[in-house]
């Protein structure tokens, strides 16, 4: 067990395993030393853990909850693709969906489930740029949809 995954397994995040793609895709590609991930919903063993829109059906306490499964979901997918998360040099960018109501203007709040988590991880390598973008609809109903750009190491790949 590699340091990331130990300091998760003590923080009592256990990665669930790679989730399926819903469509025609993959859940990461790499180029390079830069690894995107496809993006991730809040469910966890093919089920939501939370539905709806932001500023109608779930309060910003819950969509910051539902930022921080989406990412597990994507570290998943890292680890996967990667075999270790050990391998991380650097978390480059988020880019953050929120479904929302027109009138609802906290998706960086929501968001920072994420990247708040990220930090938590990776420490000063978790820091990253970011977007957070109100939508009307995602799909099945999932509130929060993440996706993340990370680089690796040279020597490693």
């Amino acid at each position: 067990m590699g340091k990331v995954e130990k300091k998760l397994q003590d923080m009592g995040i256990i990665l669930p395993d790679v989730p399926k793609p819903a469509a025609s895709y993959i859940p990461a590609v790499q180029t390079g030393k830069l690894v995107y991930t496809s993006g991730q919903g809040s469910e966890k063993d093919s089920i939501l853990v939370y539905k709806g829109k932001l500023g109608k059906d779930l309060t910003v306490e819950e969509g910051y909850e539902a930022a921080k499964i989406s990412i597990i979901n994507c570290l998943a997918i890292l680890k996967g693709h990667l075999g270790s998360l050990d391998r991380v040099k650097r978390v480059i960018k988020l880019l953050g969906f929120v479904a929302s109501v027109p009138e609802f203007d906290q998706q960086p709040y929501v968001i920072n489930g994420a990247s708040d988590l990220l930090i938590e991880i990776f420490g000063e390598k978790g820091r990253h740029a970011r977007s957070a973008i109100g939508v009307n609809i995602l799909p099945f109903g999932t509130p929060v949809e993440i996706e993340m750009i990370v680089e690796v190491d040279e020597e490693e790949i």
